[in-house]
């Protein structure tokens, strides 16, 4: 009888809104927000940032050139070869960035490899050369080690395919962006944007990025064809395209605006790019991106969603706004120049984030053909407008 007494008392503490049973206590308040950057001083740059050559030994028919010339010609502005790190034991300084073919006049090159561990993959992405082999040394140490050795090498660490067999099983508290979208199959990527939207809710400031993750290219001959040579015409380079907001064309302003999460993908180098936007103040301009994080006044604030590029002049786009996780509107939009507006009210205490998703009429690869079948409807999507996010979180 004590028991269900005491049993009963928690229930009615945690009913009238104490804390016996473990609920949540209130949010901190995130304190002083740093200034949002300009909305115009800066430039999109669209690429790829997972991607394997002939280093890799699971690629085939893929050499760095193969991959490069295909970047030029549907004009990427930037682009990540991350080849596995544990096909050369961590020494890929001397294996894809040392290979002559890497190199480009029109393509910003990063430089990053797909750290491949036994607790899942992440890609390292950084501006210029870096001690990829720290990073491979201490893969199956402790969690708090790695995040000390990537802080000291300065690199972007994401998540890659989070929701697959090698699913990313270490801390989310040392990586700065997850691969949301993997490969041209948009179907499969569920439950990544699932983890994803985890990791918002959780309080993180995280990066939601695409990568076709694509081994195998085009065999020059028919001799040179494997049984995987049908992925090239299906999954290849910027299926999905990552979009970056960078404040120049350089290296360091994509890997920069990759971190901040001006951020949005697209289903390939040629669909429309979603930009979000909001009005804070209701004076009809946009004060904010996605990427960006503000404290929420207690006021209405007017979302947009627009797209930019090739549209066909009679398409219809559907727009899902995500809350918190969950679908908040459903909206459409067409015409010359697709946009739709929409108001919520963020609450001035606790986290609130959106995000769009946009599907519509595909968008014709003729350089990858079969990628259009594997995205569907599935145009693209924008990273989080943020409200009341801690910075130091």
């Amino acid at each position: 009888m004590r028991a269900f007494g005491l049993l009963a008392a928690l229930v009615l503490a945690g009913a009238l809104g104490g804390s016996a049973l473990g609920a949540p206590p209130p949010e901190k308040d995130p304190g002083r927000l740093p200034p949002i950057a300009s909305l115009t001083d800066g430039v999109w740059m669209k690429g790829d940032l997972h991607i394997h050559s002939r280093h890799s030994k699971d690629s085939s028919n893929n050499p760095v050139r193969k991959i490069i010339a295909l970047a030029e010609t549907v004009h990427m502005d930037y682009l990540l070869i991350s080849d596995h790190d544990n096909h050369v034991n961590g020494d890929v300084a001397h294996h894809t960035w040392a290979d002559p073919e890497y190199r480009s006049q029109s393509v910003v090159l990063l430089y990053g490899a797909e750290w491949t561990t036994h607790r899942g993959h992440g890609t390292a992405i950084a501006a210029k050369p870096y001690d990829h082999q720290a990073l491979y040394d201490v893969a199956d140490d402790r969690d708090v080690k790695i995040a000390a050795v990537k802080k000291r090498l300065g690199i972007h660490l994401s998540a890659n395919h989070p929701g697959t067999r090698d699913a990313f099983a270490f801390s989310y508290d040392f990586v700065d962006s997850v691969e949301a979208w993997n490969s041209a199959v948009w179907a499969n990527n569920a439950i990544n944007m699932h983890i994803w939207d985890d990791m918002l809710k959780s309080g993180r400031h995280m990066t939601g990025r695409g990568g076709s993750d694509s081994h195998h290219g085009y065999p020059d001959t028919p001799a040179q064809a494997t049984s995987l040579s049908y992925q090239a015409p299906e999954n290849n380079v910027g299926t999905p395209t990552t979009w970056v907001f960078a404040k120049s064309r350089t290296g360091q302003a994509v890997v920069d605006a990759l971190t901040n999460g001006r951020v949005s993908v697209s289903a390939n180098p040629y669909s429309p790019r979603v930009e979000f936007y909001a009005d804070l103040d209701g004076d009809g301009r946009m004060d904010m991106m996605m990427g960006d994080n503000a404290r929420a006044t207690g006021k209405p604030v007017t979302f947009h969603v627009q797209l930019s590029g090739k549209t066909p002049p009679q398409a219809a786009y559907t727009v899902r706004v995500v809350k918190d996780g969950a679908t908040f509107a459903t909206l459409r939009m067409s015409g010359a120049k697709p946009a739709a507006d929409f108001t919520d009210t963020p609450a001035p205490a606790g986290r609130t984030y959106y995000r769009v998703e946009v599907e519509g009429p595909p968008t014709p690869y003729p350089e990858v053909p079969g990628s259009m079948a594997l995205s569907g409807n599935m145009l693209g999507l924008s990273n989080p407008i943020y409200f009341n996010f801690d910075p130091k979180f």
